[in-house]
């Protein structure tokens, strides 16, 4: 008889929507637990169980099926925190931002506005197409990196690893290294 793991490979719905039931109720405690609202808890729980769908060809083994789908679920919700962190930090800082937006409307800025943004295009022709692509469709496009994972038929997490290597070649490349 099929394991639960090959038969949600081969596609079984039926066997997709019992893993759902029997680990959900349970990520989702967990999740409850880390977080102040639940609205969030589900969301996380969700997002856990899309990545354990995609990823779950390569899971090997070396734990259980539970004791994976939790790092999942914590890998997440690191994810989350941080997101709230970066959130808050730009939030407590808009005063200061507003400032420097305005004086940057100013005449005397434009001249540098348009340097850096020649430099910037000038800096995506010296990236592959590949990289020039997903930072384009992530930054210019504002697409989720869900969204781009579809688009490029890439696992969620391949997509971001694309997406880091993407912005570090930038980087590099615009300091000029």
């Amino acid at each position: 008889m099929p394991s639960e793991i090959e038969l949600i490979l081969s596609g079984d719905k039926y066997a997709v929507v019992q893993f759902y039931k029997k680990y959900s109720p349970k990520i989702l405690k967990y999740l409850s637990a880390k977080l102040p609202r639940h609205e969030d808890a589900q969301e996380i729980m969700q997002d856990t169980f899309l990545e354990a769908l995609d990823e779950l060809a390569r899971f090997q083994g070396k734990s259980s099926l539970s004791t994976w789908l939790y790092t999942i679920a914590h890998n997440k919700l690191v994810d989350f925190y941080r997101r709230q962190k970066v959130r808050s930090l730009l939030l407590s800082q808009l005063p200061f931002l507003q400032i420097v937006a305005q004086e940057i409307s100013e005449p005397e800025f434009q001249y540098e506005k348009n340097k850096i943004r020649d430099n910037i295009e000038s800096t995506l022709h010296l990236l592959s197409a590949k990289y020039r692509r997903i930072l384009k469709m992530h930054y210019v496009e504002n697409m989720p990196i869900k969204e781009i994972a579809i688009e490029l038929n890439l696992s969620f997490k391949a997509t971001e690893s694309l997406l880091y290597r993407a912005r570090q070649d930038f980087k590099q490349k615009y300091a000029g290294e």
